[in-house]
């Protein structure tokens, strides 16, 4: 098992910046990738950003790229999320999911976190 614990969320203004963090413990072994996931209230739960074990594979989804960075740390098994420039549709809650495997655009992950909120006012 795997249990991942996110951090960092909370209320901005539009056009400010969070990072968020997602500490994993238990069978973290080699190769996992690493996810980072949002679902805003009526809406499915969509893919943000993930990356693979060496942190040389990326893939973000089209609404954050060029503005959210996905990094991890594997001496720490710590993944961030640096979200910049946000804007109000990026209200959600953001889970951290981690996978024994790194796909681009797997999103059926094994192993999730409880979700930290971010929300951005206009």
């Amino acid at each position: 098992q795997v249990q991942l614990v996110e951090s960092g969320g909370g209320l901005v203004q539009a056009g400010a910046s969070l990072r968020l963090s997602c500490a994993a413990s238990g069978r973290t072994g080699s190769g996992y990738a690493m996810g980072w996931f949002r679902q805003a209230p009526g809406k499915e739960r969509e893919m943000v950003a993930v990356i693979n074990w060496t942190g040389g594979y990326t893939n973000y989804a089209d609404s954050v790229k060029g503005r959210f960075t996905i990094s991890r740390d594997n001496a720490k098994n710590t993944v961030y999320l640096q979200m910049n420039s946000l804007k109000p549709e990026d209200t959600a809650v953001y889970y951290c999911a981690a996978h024994p495997y790194y796909q681009p655009r797997l999103t059926n992950y094994d192993f999730w976190g409880q979700g930290t909120q971010v929300t951005v006012s206009s």
